[in-house]
């Protein structure tokens, strides 16, 4: 029963693979379509408008981009994450060597990329925004391997998404420290504060969901006062929400889980799509596609991506540190590592705050637009390559055995005559 309740759970939380993937692609394109119209400015304009709740003690009024980004998305962040810890907890990231391979791919996917911007851009006036290919988005990377469906074996879906997690938690902790002009140390204080009681709750014995989500409620309001970005808080709650490795009943956590599937990828990941991928194309923007903040940016995620998560996760199964997931190989890994490379939200985040210049800022999203679409379509294209080779040579294999079969039943009549 307990195995019947794991399975559900993992199938729900990657059954958006044909329908809510499709939805979010959709999302893209319809966005960019009405960028590049004459409803530009109006769709730029409907998503400045502020809307929210404000008195003398709460502000709580802010556009609809902050609400989609930092209101939506951290409950995309807590589903992720709940699904993460359920991973950790009874799945296939439950042992040492298997849960530490993520991290160290994570830091090899940040690392490389930012290794590569910084020397292609050293000296140039773009050089600031060297964190910039350093986050994979994970609701788009996520969304291409479910399009992919049966074709990705599902420790490596995991896989993606644990390092994603670590990835943007790293982004996270660089723009706190690197790219925010003011920390709170006050509402620092008093995050640590409502986390802390969360923990007392989980250690309590207490599985109401909603004493989780009001604390949750108060974590992301003092976190995103504190200067961090507020979707680490959807992380946070997840980590508190009580699970056990093996129950013949749904924990709060998956009960979660299930509440969550629907709405976030029915409606929080294609609202996502249609706000971000708000991209104007205007002159002289192409050939910045060749210039040093462009040819980071592409290079970094791209090459820098893929080869970084591969390195680190081949160094770390060498020295028995991690161990690969089941049913994958090192292609598998690098295949993942190129899907990895989609670093779009996140990364034109971090544009906005290391570029000042409106002209760089517009050329490095273009340069993240083209760099995820590689990333996107290359990954996709050696995942499916893998997928087919694998299965030629398993139908191969089962041509040779009965082949095999029918020669030593030949043989044998042979004999008896």
């Amino acid at each position: 029963m307990a195995n019947l309740i794991n399975l559900k759970a993992f199938k729900d939380f990657f059954n958006w693979s044909s329908s809510g993937g499709t939805l979010l692609m959709v999302g893209v394109i319809i966005s960019l379509v009405i960028a590049n119209s004459q409803f530009g400015d109006e769709f730029s304009s409907l998503l400045a408008g502020e809307f929210g709740w404000e008195t003398e003690l709460i502000h709580l009024r802010y556009p609809v981009i902050f609400w989609i980004n930092d209101g939506l998305m951290s409950i995309f962040f807590l589903m992720v994450g709940l699904e993460i810890k359920r991973e950790f907890i009874e799945g296939e990231l439950s042992s040492f060597k298997k849960g530490t391979l993520p991290v160290m791919a994570a830091l090899g996917g940040v690392g490389l990329p930012v290794l590569i911007f910084s020397v292609v851009n050293y000296g140039e006036r773009t050089a600031g925004g060297w964190a910039i290919p350093m986050a994979t988005d994970i609701a788009f990377a996520l969304a291409i391997v479910g399009l992919l469906g049966k074709r990705v074996p599902v420790a490596l879906k995991v896989f993606l998404a644990a390092l994603a997690i670590v990835d943007d938690l790293m982004a996270v902790l660089v723009i706190a420290v690197f790219y925010s002009t003011t920390l709170n140390w006050f509402y620092i204080l008093l995050a640590v504060v409502i986390f802390l009681s969360l923990l007392i709750l989980n250690r309590s014995g207490v599985k109401c969901i909603w004493a989780y989500l009001i604390f949750g409620a108060f974590l992301w309001y003092f976190i995103h006062y504190s200067g961090i970005h507020a979707t680490i808080a959807g992380v946070l709650v997840a980590i508190t929400l009580p699970t056990t490795p093996n129950s013949a009943v749904e924990s709060p956590l998956e009960k979660l889980e299930h509440i969550l599937v629907k709405p976030v990828n029915f409606l929080i990941l294609p609202l996502f799509a249609l706000a971000n991928t708000n991209i104007e194309f205007v002159d002289g923007m192409l050939p910045g596609l060749t210039a040093p903040l462009g040819m980071g940016i592409i290079l970094g995620l791209f090459l820098g991506k893929p080869v970084g998560i591969f390195i680190l996760s081949w160094i770390s199964v060498k020295i028995g540190l991690s161990q690969k997931p089941a049913c994958a190989n090192w292609i598998h890994i690098l295949g993942i590592g190129m899907v990895a490379g989609i670093g779009f939200t996140m990364s034109i985040f971090i544009s906005s705050l290391s570029l000042s210049n409106e002209f760089l800022l517009a050329e490095s999203k273009l340069s993240i637009l083209f760099a995820s679409i590689l990333s996107a379509v290359g990954g996709s294209i050696a995942l499916i390559w893998i997928y087919k080779s694998k299965r030629n040579k398993e139908k191969a294999l089962k041509e040779k055995l009965l082949q095999h079969v029918i020669n030593e039943e030949s043989k044998a009549e042979k004999k008896s005559y």
